[in-house]
């Protein structure tokens, strides 16, 4: 069975429900773990005022009994606590009359997916699109990818990510290894690996703030452990790369995504890009790992390393032009609450994405409808790689 996931809710609605299947029965699954990630989600200097009125926990309704999962569709909701201000302009029920503050959004902000999902959908209020548009969407991601996370775990498989680059800060992106990574506290306020940048990327974020701006940067996702021979080069849409690309693109602001040193890699010689194979202590490996752990779609058994790209949030509080979509006339884009940067919360949720897609490639692989079945699957595996 496959590993799947899906979410509902809108930004200001009652709540966020994810819905994951394909959890084998018998994984162990704390509440707190996927509370934590969600804690993790809203750090980050340079966030907005709706991380100090929502405090993200998650509601277990279905799949998990005596904190086990039972092999059904796992439920989980995440309630919004500012729906409270938003009861009557959410409201799923007819109005007997209008709310008092229809919060009607007309002029939409460039860079959102205001205009394009208001002529997609004939929405003539906005807040139809922007509500689901929203990255508070990813909040209920990050709970799926909580529990992709702790299967993964149990095949030792480990998930970290850093901000490489905020803004132009600095000119190139930061390559980190794996300790340096891993050693980033939860109270670094953009999850830096180097202090010093950190500070001048801390400085940067104060001045898009003073001039109403917004920054975007560069994340990086890197994965420990993960065994050769995971993904497929045999049809377009097994290859783990893809999958990879696609999941990390899907996250709002993310307009580019890197595998390994890949853009760098294009404007080289082959000879200088390809990772020599070596073999020590009964093992291949690589000398490098420009290729980011994959090799045709599938992983070489390196440092799984994915960049994302993420552009300036949209939402400015200097806003751009725009133009009323009912009177066709010239204006200031809407001004929803927003972040100067959440580059940070990116990386979080990239990992998140990064685990859903390993998850589910990892069920495909080895199966089992439990998961003592699938450790046994996986220890035959890695002997037969200790064989080859």
């Amino acid at each position: 069975m496959n590993f799947r996931f899906t979410t509902a809710g809108e930004s200001h609605g009652k709540a966020l429900i994810a819905l994951v299947e394909g959890v084998p029965a018998g994984l162990a699954i704390d509440k707190g773990t996927i509370d934590f990630e969600l804690a993790r989600r809203q750090l980050g200097y340079g966030r907005g005022g709706r991380m100090k009125i929502e405090s993200d926990r998650v509601e277990i309704l279905s799949g998990i009994r005596h904190g086990k999962a039972i092999g059904s569709p796992i439920a989980m909701m995440i309630e919004n606590r500012d729906f409270v201000h938003w009861t009557e302009v959410m409201s799923s029920e007819i109005p007997e009359s209008p709310p008092k503050n229809e919060r009607v959004v007309k002029r939409p902000r460039p860079g959102h997916a205001d205009l394009a999902g208001g002529q997609k959908f004939e929405a003539r209020d906005l807040r139809n699109i922007l509500e689901r548009a929203s990255a508070r969407e990813t909040a209920a991601r990050v709970a799926c990818g909580a529990i992709a996370r702790i299967l993964l775990s149990e095949f030792r498989i480990e998930i970290r990510s850093h901000v490489a680059k905020l803004g132009d800060i600095p000119k190139r992106p930061i390559d980190a290894g794996w300790e340096e990574i891993s050693s980033i506290s939860n109270e670094a306020p953009l999850r830096c690996t180097d202090p010093e940048i950190e500070k001048e990327m801390v400085k940067a974020v104060d001045r898009a703030k003073e001039s109403g701006d917004t920054l975007g940067g560069v994340f990086e996702v890197a994965v420990k452990g993960i065994p050769p021979g995971i993904g497929s080069h045999t049809s377009w849409y097994e290859k783990l790369d893809g999958r990879l690309a696609r999941a990390v693109m899907s996250i709002p602001a993310v307009k580019a995504v890197e595998i390994g040193t890949g853009v760098e890699n294009s404007g080289l010689r082959g000879s200088a890009v390809h990772d020599e194979i070596t073999f020590d202590n009964g093992e291949f490996g690589r000398s490098t790992n420009r290729a980011g752990g994959l090799e045709g779609g599938i992983t070489n058994g390196q440092e799984l390393r994915v960049r994302g790209y993420k552009k300036p949030i949209s939402t400015l509080r200097k806003p751009l032009r725009s133009v009323d979509i009912d009177t066709k006339e010239v204006d200031e884009a809407a001004f929803e609450r927003s972040d100067i940067t959440a580059v940070p919360a990116a990386g979080v949720i990239g990992e998140a994405m990064v685990a859903l897609v390993l998850a589910d490639a990892i069920r495909e692989k080895f199966g089992g409808d439990s998961i003592s079945e699938m450790r046994r699957n996986f220890e035959g595996y890695i002997a037969q790689l200790r064989d080859y």
